[in-house]
């Protein structure tokens, strides 16, 4: 099988910007990234790990908590400026 040396190279992305045209062209390479990224996580189990984190991290703020802002008690209400 041959070698894919720099020429090879420059045809082919020759070749995708005449089909794809200059606009598209970043946006391909940016999905192909993220494709390789998850592949890559999945195989070595990183995705995993990452989902597990977010998930304990959710778990910490409870679903009807209001947050700081809102609980706070001394804080004075706001006028209506609609009379």
């Amino acid at each position: 099988m041959p070698n894919i040396g720099p020429l090879e190279l420059a045809i082919v992305l020759i070749i995708a910007l005449v089909v794809f045209g200059p606009k598209r062209l970043p946006e391909l390479g940016r999905s192909l990234g993220r494709g390789i990224r998850e592949f890559r996580g999945s195989v070595s189990g990183e995705r995993e790990e990452r989902e597990e984190r977010e998930d304990e991290s959710r778990r910490e703020i409870a679903p009807g908590d209001p947050g700081p802002a809102v609980a706070d008690e001394k804080a004075e209400p706001v006028a209506d400026k609609r009379r």
